[in-house]
């Protein structure tokens, strides 16, 4: 293809560098308000460990260009340094407007922008400089997700805050649990009055009297001497305060007199019985 003495190729649309040394032909200020109403996707792409980009779009918001001014410059530089090793397709991409149209846009390295604005005005130069220096600052604060160490303490991390978070809801919920039940445990202690015998006390707790005799002998409450019908309570259990003994005098048929001794739960028993044992509460039947 015939060159001309200038640069130009000849019967090529694109612009030639003007007079003014600060700005490609036909590229002019405008007004930042306007230069890109329909933008709604991101300017500069950042990604850990990979190379700082920066958009047309961008580039003609912060040098005060249009678009389409800037998109031109850029095939024109590219058409310039005819690198074999690559070509404005390689730099292409698209962006959605606010219209849901799809348009052209181009993606540059930070060599490519730096060579692109070598031509514009001093004080825009220095806006997409400080820009590119902003990137690649946040661009090094991001983890590095291709580096498997990062990424293992990445997925650790997020692990342990998982398992912390859920053993908060656990813990949350077992108190919550602890205080309904002491709520309950003394709605009962306000009906009962003073110590109950089993029955009473079985009554009081919700669950069958044959039940809870189960549960305070399988669970060290109560036992039976040999040969004995009665229930007694272990010494230990008094001890605490959580069971006492009354002792009775039942007249026999004969007229003799019979001295007998009868476990009772305390309002103490009962509280403690109420949070022990409602996992295997029944319905009193």
């Amino acid at each position: 293809m015939q060159r001309l003495e200038n640069g130009k190729t000849a019967g090529a649309a694109t612009p030639t560098v003007s007079m003014n040394p600060n700005h490609y032909e036909g590229s002019f200020p405008m007004n930042m308000n306007h230069a890109h109403p329909e933008i709604n996707q991101p300017l500069a792409a950042l990604t850990a460990g990979a190379e700082v980009t920066m958009s047309s779009r961008e580039i003609a918001e912060l040098s005060e260009k249009r678009h389409d001014h800037v998109l031109r410059d850029i095939e024109k530089m590219l058409q310039d340094i005819a690198d074999p090793r690559f070509g404005a397709s390689d730099f292409l991409s698209n962006y959605t407007d606010r219209t849901g149209r799809s348009l052209k846009e181009y993606r540059l390295p930070k060599d490519l922008t730096v060579t692109l604005i070598n031509g514009y005005r001093a004080d825009l130069r220095y806006r997409v400089v400080k820009r590119l220096e902003q990137l690649e600052e946040q661009r090094h604060a991001l983890p590095d997700l291709s580096d498997p160490v990062v990424l293992v303490h990445l997925l650790t991390e997020h692990a342990s805050k998982r398992i912390e978070a859920e053993q908060r809801a656990v813990a949350a919920e077992a108190q919550a649990d602890a205080m309904r039940w002491d709520v309950e445990a003394h709605e009962r202690l306000t009906k009962a009055d003073g110590s109950l015998n089993v029955t009473e006390a079985a009554k009081a707790l919700g669950v069958r009297p044959k039940d809870l005799f189960a549960w305070l002998s399988e669970n060290g409450w109560l036992y039976k001497r040999p040969g004995a019908a009665s229930w007694l309570g272990y010494q230990s259990k008094c001890n605490m305060g959580l069971l006492e003994h009354k002792t009775t005098t039942v007249l026999r048929a004969d007229g003799s007199e019979k001295i007998t001794e009868q476990v009772r739960v305390t309002p103490k028993g009962l509280s403690r019985l109420a949070k022990l044992i409602p996992g295997v509460a029944k319905e009193v039947q």
